[in-house]
């Protein structure tokens, strides 16, 4: 009795809220426990009045259970700061490499 209430705790203690922006990227770097997704967004410049893209990298912890493979396109949400560079976390991987 005492063990099972001693692993709810600890599950609730990893249970990690996400809150804010939603991204879609393509993987670029896949690591143990995070991936490196690549965003891409237009632009306007008025100067020029022309609109260029801008890259975006962003880190995000992967869920135990999930297999992730470099250039699989994922949807990513932020929550509270896991590490120093780690804010988001994965939310599902939404297709196959892109060719």
């Amino acid at each position: 009795m005492i063990e099972e209430q001693k692993q709810k705790e600890m599950k609730k203690k990893k249970a990690v809220g996400t809150r804010g922006r939603i991204f879609k990227g393509r993987v670029i770097k896949v690591f143990p426990t995070r991936a490196v997704m690549e965003s891409e967004r237009s632009v306007y410049l008025k100067k020029y009045e022309r609109f260029f893209k801008r890259k975006t990298k962003i880190h995000a912890r992967i869920p135990e259970g999930m297999k992730l493979e470099m250039g699989d396109i994922i949807k990513v949400r932020e929550c509270r700061p896991l590490s120093k560079i780690i804010h988001h976390k994965v939310i599902e991987k939404l297709g196959g490499k892109l060719e």
